[in-house]
């Protein structure tokens, strides 16, 4: 019993020893092959590294071309903008000789429209002495009339109606061009004057008429001729200017300056709207709102700024302000162009010495001209004095003329 109990465990141990032998050997083979597995994860993080050391490489070489490309991208701008820098100059010199060019342009403008200007008023003040002369003989011929027809006796018959003192002011004339509104006012200051009534002011204003207001009559019966009321009434319908008074101050209320408009023409016209707009408001009212309206149609700002600060209460106070604040900005202008001009210059005493002497020869032949011109009167020469009936002179200087001098 005992041996086979010893047998028994004797067995039992033969197989644990052949156990532990299997999982000795199944051990040694997992070993083994976790010896593979770390051989083979070496050699994959060598690999792993010589990748990642090649990738350093790259990146230190795309470095590299990115710095490079840098500066010659940097180097690039900066010739763009050097090439940039030089064309703008360029352009600005170039715009500096255009401006200087204007500019003498300008001047030349200038001076050929003052010549031109000058052309015009010598022409227009021949003009003006030749109408002077046509209306002096004009004159003379009337008063020779009138003296002839005050010689003779004339008999009118005796009508009370028609009955009324010579006039002591000349009678006016309308031909619908001129406002009626202030032709009636006129009338009227005649009318009053020479002190007539109703009839004869209304044949009076009859014989006033020419033109297309002379075509009124036409539209009025012969009986209705004489009838003041009907002929004004007519007249007012025809050529009135009360339903044009918004007009008017549309027109005064956008006024501005015209280029080339000088300021006194600029308020002689404001007047005249002034006139048309607010013909029934006081004149106290008419000369506040006149200077207003002048202020906001100049054309210079600077001018109308310092003429609005002023605060005039009338036109004329305007208009005397803002003419001389332009003369005296103009004066300043010319004065700070000489001091450049004199700072410019090195030779600044020489170049005064030469343009003193040249102003006073200017001046010296500008007051030879006009004395020339005012001691030269323009005569026409087939005007004929109605005293003696001789060409050459007028009436007033014919007992100035002797006998050999009309010879």
């Amino acid at each position: 019993m005992v041996n086979t109990r010893s047998k028994t465990k004797m067995a039992d141990n033969a197989d644990l020893l052949a156990l532990l032998a299997e999982m000795k050997k199944s051990m040694e083979k997992g070993q083994e092959e976790m010896r593979k597995g770390q051989e083979e994860m070496r050699k994959g993080q060598e690999e792993m590294r010589k990748g990642q050391e090649e990738m350093r490489k790259e990146q230190e070489e795309m470095r590299k071309e990115q710095e490079e490309m840098k500066n010659e991208i940097q180097s690039h701008v900066e010739s763009k903008v050097e090439e940039i820098k030089d064309h703008v100059n360029s352009c600005i010199e170039k715009i500096e000789e255009d401006v200087q060019s204007v500019k003498r342009e300008i001047g030349e403008v200038k001076g050929e429209v003052e010549r031109k200007i000058e052309e015009v008023e010598d022409k227009v003040q021949g003009k003006i002495e030749e109408v002077k002369e046509k209306v002096q003989v004009k004159i003379g011929d009337l008063e020779k009339r009138l003296s002839e027809l005050e010689d003779r006796p004339i008999n009118f018959p005796a009508n009370p109606d028609l009955t009324y003192s010579r006039p002591t002011v000349k009678s006016l004339t309308f031909d619908g061009q001129t406002s009626w509104t202030v032709f009636k006012t006129q009338f009227d200051v005649v009318s009053s004057a020479n002190g007539w009534n109703n009839r004869v002011k209304a044949s009076q204003l009859v014989a006033s008429l020419r033109g297309s207001a002379a075509e009124v009559l036409q539209g009025i019966p012969s009986d209705k001729l004489t009838d003041l009321m009907t002929i004004e009434n007519a007249l007012e319908a025809r050529f009135g200017d009360s339903h044009l008074t918004q007009f008017y101050r549309t027109e005064l209320k956008t006024r501005r300056q015209k280029p080339g408009e000088s300021l006194q023409v600029l308020a002689a016209d404001v007047e005249r709207l002034m006139s048309l707009a607010y013909a029934e408001c006081p004149q106290d009212v008419r000369d506040s709102l006149a200077a207003q309206y002048f202020v906001d149609a100049i054309r210079d700002e600077d001018t109308q700024h310092a003429t609005r600060l002023m605060d005039a209460k009338d036109l004329k106070s305007a208009l005397a302000y803002s003419m001389k604040y332009e003369a005296a900005k103009t004066v300043s202008k010319t004065s700070r162009n000489v001091r450049s001009i004199e700072v410019e210059d090195g030779t600044g005493k020489e170049k005064d010495e030469k343009f003193d002497c040249l102003l006073k020869t200017l001046e010296k032949l500008l007051n030879s001209h006009v004395a020339g011109k005012r001691n030269t009167p323009r005569r026409n020469p087939n005007v004929t004095c109605w005293k003696c009936n001789k060409k050459g002179h007028v009436q007033r200087e014919c007992q100035k003329i002797s006998p050999n001098q009309e010879n």
